[in-house]
């Protein structure tokens, strides 16, 4: 993207980001820096369960109605010739928020990623346990999203799985301060890598789907990383420690296109 396309995207962002925030308008939780009032209470099992989410609430009905729904089985990618994922993450601080669903690190909009011509700010990112995503139907120990938006609204979410493994150095910071129940806020001056996070190869999976959590909003553009990240046991049981089962079931394809970057 050039210069004076991001000094336009920047002039751009205040308007929309008025628009956002007019009386009526709805916002994913994801995007809110502080838990805000649900239409209605949602978990990961019994009564308010994944299976349930979309007789919920009228507002939650694309959990059960929608054709591209999140998360999928990655089976059956098409290789293309796609554009690259271009990360410009940058450090910061610890700031995470235990939210009853994930935990969660609040972005300071800093970090970007472009992919071709479209730019997306990180807006925060989360972690599910085990995996929502599934590739060739193996379930992973965890999986990280790193969700982004553009000026124009359009939502971009990178996901990183992780498997059990070696001990993961970029990880330390945060988990020195995982938040909890008890203590919902996790704060340090130590600093993220937010890059080191990623995995060394950039190879890719994409597909549009939705949000994988209520109301399960649909247009998201989604970028499964093809490479995954390890975590030693002892990182894995510390999350558990705190959230294990916060996983979406794999949804119906419904046709749509997987394809995978050469």
């Amino acid at each position: 993207m050039t210069a004076w396309a991001w000094r336009r995207a920047l002039v751009a962002a205040p308007l929309l980001l008025a628009a956002a925030c007019a009386p009526g308008a709805l916002r994913h939780h994801y995007f809110h820096r502080e838990e805000q009032p649900r239409a209605v209470e949602w978990g990961y099992d019994g009564a308010d369960g994944p299976a349930r989410w979309g007789a919920l609430s009228p507002s939650y009905h694309l959990a059960r109605d929608g054709r591209a729904q999140s998360p999928i089985d990655l089976c059956g990618a098409v290789p293309a010739d796609l554009a690259p994922l271009q990360f410009d993450y940058r450090p910061v601080s610890v700031r995470l928020v235990y939210n009853g669903h994930s935990v969660q690190e609040n972005e300071d909009g800093a970090s970007h990623l472009v992919v071709g011509d479209d730019a997306y700010e990180l807006k925060q990112f989360h972690f599910h346990s085990p995996s929502e995503h599934t590739v060739d139907g193996r379930l992973f120990e965890m999986e990280v999203h790193f969700v982004h938006e553009s000026v124009g609204g359009e939502v971009a979410v990178v996901s990183v799985l992780v498997e059990r493994g070696a001990h993961n150095a970029a990880f330390d910071a945060m988990w020195r301060a995982l938040p909890d129940r008890d203590h919902p806020e996790g704060r340090s001056d130590e600093l993220i890598a937010v890059g080191e996070l990623l995995p060394a190869a950039r190879g890719y999976y994409a597909y549009r789907g939705s949000f994988t959590t209520p109301p399960c909003t649909e247009g998201v553009r989604w970028f499964v990383m093809r490479q995954p990240i390890e975590l030693a046991p002892a990182q894995l049981a510390e999350f558990r420690r705190v959230i294990y089962g916060n996983n979406r079931p794999v949804q119906p394809q419904n046709g749509r296109a997987i394809t995978s970057s050469r």
